[in-house]
């Protein structure tokens, strides 16, 4: 075939456009190639051949576009650059640059058709080599490191798709991601950038059973219902429950070495956010800027709908990437169900049989496919590493009922239910204790045995088991009143409240509450441990109720979440309760 042959068959004619949707006649295209509609070369890609018809998903608005305007296809999937430059960078549902793009337009509102690498191509890093002229490498292997920001050291590997050989040429120096740092025997050259389709897995070799917690540094979370590293969550919830603010503190001080947080169609302010406090905020765990770690995709809610389909997926190659060099990394997800509405409308517009609610029949099967790449795995170079998944779902009126939250539901082994109505009590975070539920709660108690303290799963069945008998005796309280209830009943609401408002409830925005060490959530349950176990003595030697929910001690329990120095704090505050409650008899 000539050459001006390819080019025509490579090259089609719009024939009709419907908002993000675009039909071409006469392309020459694949499922899922990139192409560029229009005059002004908009990003898209092709979602569904029929003949000689082919329709494309655009991932910038659409308004001018008309028929018979061309349509170029590349021939290449939708993919993403990889390599060093990606960690405190924020981008677009596509991995475009927004820095980039600003600096290109001098605006702060991108124009269409403007494109930028999602990586510096000139930016020269000191690479470190980690073999030697003689050594074989293989598809993964690790061949030098970079420094990428002051947190984490980027391992330059070898392309996954590539056949390995004997390295001939290799030495220090500095480059650009696309100057050949190692070369092998068979000719392959070996740079630093890589390129992998989105909607692909990278490769592993084994997909294992976690057993290391993923320590939030939220007491309800890390102490009822913790998720493991390579584990699954869902956050669902009603409008201003504090999904969003749950979602920023998992990213800021979860124990992953990078977070990816990714912003699909969400509110801008809610990202500006992000961005205006992660360069200020201190890892916990090395005392660098938490951005060091993080990488952004913003796709807010103004932006083109069809790109907050390709923003889940850029966001989870890229968390796959750091996966393989052996890193644990969390991807927040903000909101999965503004992604599940992109995906209902790019449907109803290609006229598909709808599902429930709308929404299209493949909704569980895409979501299964993106949830699935979560998982601790043994890559291919030797390392382990981990994703883990936090989704956000945003339920119309917090019907947990609707289709989005059930398909989650069968997905996820973590369930952090918000609920309203603790919201409106001013109790944060307002995850239900009743309905949320954690999975890996059995295959995670070991790793707290043995690190934090041997009684740890025992002494939160105790407190669950407090919160369930609370609800119970509340529905009798809300008929009969509190002091027609017997005393022991009496006293275990007042036990009850201290594990609400001490132990559940955590204050976000306090510079000190706002993270709890796995030791300080078990101290503060051994607190309220011994208030119970001290208070049922006095009860069973006669001591009336009303004396023993009354101490001048026990209102220091709240203050606990607060304390710096909490230990000693603690410890003296155990000896006051003890005190002052054996002193009744």
């Amino acid at each position: 075939m000539s050459q001006a042959t390819q080019q025509d068959a490579e090259t089609g004619v719009i024939e009709s456009v419907s908002g993000p949707v675009v039909t071409a006649r006469d392309l020459d295209a694949r499922m899922n190639d990139v192409v560029y509609v229009g005059d002004e070369g908009l990003m898209g890609e092709v979602i569904e051949i029929e003949g000689d018809i082919t329709t494309i998903q655009v991932y910038e608005e659409t308004s001018g576009v008309g028929p018979g305007e061309p349509v170029e296809n590349t021939g290449e999937p939708l993919s993403v650059d990889l390599g060093p430059g990606m960690l405190d960078a924020i981008y677009d549902g596509t991995q475009r640059p927004l820095d980039v793009l600003e600096e290109k337009m001098n605006s702060a509102f991108l124009d269409r058709g403007v494109d930028a690498p999602g990586i510096d191509l000139e930016k020269e890093w000191e690479f470190q080599p980690e073999v030697e002229e003689g050594d074989e490498v293989s598809a993964g292997d690790v061949v030098g490191i970079v420094e990428e920001t002051v947190t984490i050291d980027h391992k330059v590997m070898v392309p996954p798709d590539s056949e390995g050989g004997e390295v001939v040429s290799v030495e220090s120096g500095d480059y650009t991601v696309e100057d050949t740092v190692v070369e092998l025997d068979n000719g392959e050259e070996i740079t630093m950038h890589q390129e992998w389709p989105v909607r692909t897995p990278r490769p592993a070799v084994e997909k294992k059973t976690p057993t290391k917690p993923l320590i939030s540094g939220q007491r309800v979370l890390d102490g009822l219902f913790p998720i493991a590293k390579g584990g699954t969550a869902a956050i669902p919830g009603p409008f201003g429950s504090g999904k969003t603010v749950t979602q920023h503190q998992l990213a800021k001080w979860a124990d992953a070495d990078i977070v990816v947080y990714v912003g699909c169609g969400e509110r801008g302010n809610e990202m500006t956010e992000v961005i205006e406090d992660f360069p200020e905020l201190d890892d916990p765990k090395t005392g660098n800027p938490l951005m060091a770690r993080t990488c952004l995709i913003a796709n807010t809610s103004n932006m083109p709908v069809a790109a907050r389909e390709s923003c889940i997926y850029t966001g989870i190659t890229i968390a796959e990437f750091f996966r393989d060099m052996g890193y644990d990394v969390a991807l927040m997800a903000d909101s999965t169900s503004r992604w599940a509405e992109a995906m209902r409308e790019i449907s109803s517009r290609l006229e598909e049989m709808p599902g429930e609610e709308g929404y299209p029949a493949y909704l569980s099967a895409r979501l299964s496919q993106f949830y699935e790449r979560a998982g601790f795995f043994e890559n291919t170079n030797g390392t382990t590493g981990s994703v883990s998944v936090i989704g956000a779902v945003s339920p119309p009126g917090g019907d947990f009922s609707e289709p989005v939250t059930q398909n989650t539901l069968r997905i996820v082994k973590t369930f952090w239910a918000l609920d309203a109505d603790l919201a409106e009590r001013r109790h944060f975070p307002s995850i239900n204790w009743n309905e949320s539920y954690s999975l890996y709660r059995d295959q995670l108690d070991p790793w707290f045995e043995e690190n934090v303290t041997e009684d740890w799963s025992e002494i939160r069945q105790w407190a669950i088991d407090v919160l369930d008998e609370e609800s119970e005796l509340q529905e009798i309280v809300q008929l009969v009143g509190k002091d027609a209830l017997p005393e022991d009943q009496q006293l275990t609401l007042e036990i009850a409240r201290y594990l609400r408002e001490a132990y559940l409830q955590q204050n976000a925005f306090h510079p000190t509450d706002t993270f709890c060490p796995p030791e300080k959530t078990h101290l503060i349950l051994t607190t309220i441990k011994t208030y119970n176990d001290e208070a049922f003595e006095a009860l069973d030697a006669g001591v009336p109720v009303e004396d023993l929910v009354s101490l001048d001690s026990t209102p220091r329990i709240n203050r606990i979440g607060v304390q710096e120095d909490y230990e000693e704090f603690i410890e003296e505050l155990k000896e006051d309760i003890t005190e002052e409650l054996r002193g009744m008899y």
